[in-house]
């Protein structure tokens, strides 16, 4: 089960906390929120319970939130079909919609690197949350990173073997 749970003070709360110090020094309130969120149910008891949800269920649950917030303007009427009509005649716009095919297809292989690989989530869990506390970046690194990661990790393979 989950190591540690009811310590106070353990080598996961105490990796907690230092991003949490990144996070404030970063001036990142989704960091700081989601550190705190997790030490709360972690010194709570619950992490049992929630974690295994959380890691399971987190990310569908993260993308069905981002979706929904995207799909917002076109429900209040901020962007219908004028809008969209306007915006075919760009080539700024095909771009546009070239870039999210790309990338979620990309998003698509970090999804199966993200529940396959632990190990290299962390390493990118590391990455984005630097890039997030540092940087100003947005959260949604992990899952576009893990997929580039995914992708280049194909094509290493596919090189690899072409060569060999």
């Amino acid at each position: 089960m989950w190591k540690d749970e009811q310590q106070l003070i353990s080598q996961a709360s105490i990796f907690m906390l230092i991003l949490l110090a990144i996070g404030v020094l970063g001036k990142n309130q989704s960091l700081i929120i989601a550190v705190l969120f997790l030490l709360l149910v972690r010194w709570a008891g619950l992490g049992g319970k929630v974690f295994p949800f959380l890691q399971a269920k987190g990310i569908p649950i993260a993308v069905t939130i981002l979706t929904i917030a995207v799909l917002v303007p076109i429900v209040t009427g901020e962007i219908g079909f004028k809008q969209l009509g306007e915006a075919v005649k760009s080539y700024y716009a095909w771009i546009a919609l070239a870039s999210g095919i790309f990338v979620a297809l990309i998003a698509k292989g970090g999804v199966i690197l993200l529940q396959n690989d632990p190990h290299i989530t962390a390493a990118l869990v590391i990455g984005t949350i630097l890039a997030v506390a540092l940087f100003n970046g947005v959260a949604v690194g992990p899952l576009i990173g893990a997929g580039i990661a995914y992708t280049a990790m194909r094509l290493v393979e596919m090189f690899s073997s072409a060569g060999g």
